[in-house]
């Protein structure tokens, strides 16, 4: 099965809506440049009222950050409640074992030579458990942190997914994220403009679709592939 990870919640409301549709993870960004921002304190009343009300149906909570300190990872991380960090700028693999087991990289390459290098940088940060991923891939910007609404370069994913639990981001949306799954056997999916009304804004209907889509691929993938 393909995990679904929904990201950019900025509400309650969205996050429930996630996870009525079967969302596994649900990522909140402590980027203040990112327009899906959200503040720790108000992301852990996010948190707080999922548990409450789905307790153990409630997705696991990812919090996203870029070249954030290591320690203000870990006190987000605590204060918030959440249980995994996704490193989504330039850190260091030093700094990735820090946060172990409770973190993951995320990677923008933009050439097949990008993710081998990342691939053997980051090998030894990687999380053992199954249910965590082990890298997310976005794609290339210059100089933007994902959200960029472009979809990353398949063939490079597909090299990556052979080698490991990969969540892969960039530009999927309900229309294009069946055609990815069958290309790529990613581990999870990533998806946070794709599902929106407006940036940070979730579109239900489309949060539904998505997983939808999702889930029509892995039967089709199981049935033989046969569309």
């Amino acid at each position: 099965m393909t995990r679904v990870k929904v990201c950019g919640i900025t509400t309650l409301e969205d996050a429930l809506a996630a996870a009525a549709a079967g969302a596994d993870f649900l990522g909140f960004i402590f980027y203040d440049k990112s327009p899906r921002f959200i503040a720790p304190e108000r992301a852990a009343a996010i948190v707080r009222a999922l548990r409450e009300e789905l307790g153990s149906r409630c997705p696991r909570t990812v919090g996203v950050f870029v070249d954030a300190p290591v320690e203000e990872v870990r006190a987000t991380l605590d204060t918030v409640g959440l249980d995994l960090a996704q490193l989504h700028g330039s850190e260091p693999p030093a700094e990735v074992r820090q946060l172990r087991p409770r973190a993951y990289k995320a990677i923008r390459p933009q050439a097949r030579g990008d993710a081998e290098a990342a691939l053997a940088l980051y090998y030894d940060t990687m999380p053992q458990d199954e249910s965590v991923p082990q890298l997310l891939m976005d794609s290339y910007h210059p100089w933007l942190f994902g959200g960029t609404g472009i979809m990353a370069d398949l063939a490079v994913a597909m090299l990556v997914a052979r080698r490991v639990r990969l969540m892969l981001a960039g530009g999927l949306t309900p229309e294009s994220v069946g055609e990815v799954i069958r290309r790529v056997h990613p581990w999870g999916v990533d998806v946070a403009g794709g599902v929106e009304r407006a940036k940070g804004i979730k579109d239900h209907a489309r949060l539904r679709a998505f997983v939808e889509a999702v889930r029509r691929a892995d039967a089709e993938q199981e049935a033989g592939g046969t569309p």
